[in-house]
């Protein structure tokens, strides 16, 4: 029979899977307690949390909530960063990190918006725009195009214009 904490553990992992859009794994062998914190401070500011978990209850947690199984990767110490929203802006966060902390972490895989990704894709995430940024590079492209249009009609109507004063002045002389 289990033990009482393992069944609450299961139960919390299962909470997080289930509030959150997706997941990271990650090994840090040789992450110290500062290196730690840095970590944990920048995710949660990008809207997700790091975690470590025993990997064979988070295998239990992500089968009860039928999820994709990523069970070749959940071997060593491992830790979870599971993101709210947006899986790029904390890719980025690992990404970064990892190139500043010189090889400390490694992303192994995940799981996102259902499905199992691999490092390679996860890496592919870090070097996507981010919502914020596309949001603006959206406006920036209306705004252009809007400016243009302006120009455009504004052209049309000080054409117009000049040409009707050229026949007035035709017809007076």
């Amino acid at each position: 029979m289990p033990q009482q904490y393992k069944i609450d553990k299961v139960a919390e992992i299962e909470e997080r899977v289930e509030a959150s859009a997706g997941l990271y794994v990650m090994s840090y062998n040789g992450l110290t307690v500062k290196q730690a914190q840095e970590l944990r401070h920048a995710l949660r500011e990008a809207g997700a949390e790091m975690k470590v978990y025993k990997n064979n209850l988070v295998r239990l947690a992500l089968k009860n909530q039928e999820q994709p199984e990523i069970d070749d990767i959940l071997a060593g110490p491992l830790a979870y960063v599971f993101y709210k929203e947006e899986p790029v802006s904390s890719a980025k966060v690992l990404k970064d990190f990892a190139l500043k902390a010189k090889g400390v972490i490694e992303v192994k895989g995940g799981i996102s918006e259902g499905k199992a990704i691999t490092a390679e894709d996860a890496k592919a995430m870090a070097d996507l725009p981010t919502k914020d940024q596309l949001l603006g590079q959206i406006a920036g492209l209306i705004n252009g195009f809007a400016r243009d249009i302006a120009v455009c009609v504004n052209g049309v109507s000080s054409g117009l214009a000049r040409t009707v004063q050229q026949i007035s002045e035709q017809k007076a002389a």
